[in-house]
């Protein structure tokens, strides 16, 4: 007896798609003046633990786990990421005015440097679990950016990273409402 094998299809089109950010304007990418140091601080921000490298790359995980059977939750996912893919832009540039290298490697305060690598990310199995990772994750990135704000006297620069941080707190405000939407579906499911 011959058994008929059926294919899986993933159905989910991400034709539309779009980066999902505040309806803001960007401040110019522009520097004061050439500084190591601040191009240094931005390298973390761009491949470090905390990064976002790390975030379009942990985004990136969930959405390809999610979007055959998630995938109104897997294109917010790859919105995310692609607005996280702009904020990489555009500290890079930073990076290169101020006088630094872009070459996935963090420059730490202390002179340690390392590769970026993707020890660095969250990649739990469940959903909601997921959503906890990326909204720690953000709130870890914003923490980050106003450390680095503090540290970096250069309104230019300055202006640039508190855009992106409006960007990251609409994406926890986001994440959590998928969290929401995603426990009342498993309390619903458990309650028949």
């Amino acid at each position: 007896m011959e058994e008929k094998m059926t294919s899986l299809t993933n159905t989910c089109s991400f034709a539309n798609v779009r980066p999902i950010m505040m309806d803001l304007p960007y401040p110019p990418i522009q520097v004061e003046r050439k500084n190591q140091v601040y191009a240094n601080l931005l390298s973390v921000d761009y491949c470090g633990a905390v990064s976002e490298m790390s975030a379009i790359t942990q985004y990136i995980n969930n959405e390809n786990r999610l979007s055959y059977e998630r995938c109104s939750i897997a294109k917010t996912i790859l919105g995310i990421a692609m607005a996280e893919m702009m904020h990489l832009q555009k500290l890079g540039e930073l990076i290169f005015m101020l006088g630094g290298n872009v070459d996935f490697i963090a420059k730490q305060h202390n002179g340690r440097q390392r590769m970026w690598t993707p020890e660095y990310l969250t990649i739990p199995e469940h959903l909601g679990k997921m959503l906890l990772a990326d909204i720690e994750a953000e709130k870890a990135a914003i923490n980050q950016y106003k450390m680095h704000i503090n540290m970096i006297n250069d309104n230019c620069v300055n202006a640039v990273l508190a855009r992106i941080i409006k960007d990251e707190e609409y994406h926890i405000m986001l994440l959590q409402a998928l969290m929401k939407e995603v426990t009342v579906h498993t309390c619903g499911a458990n309650s028949n």
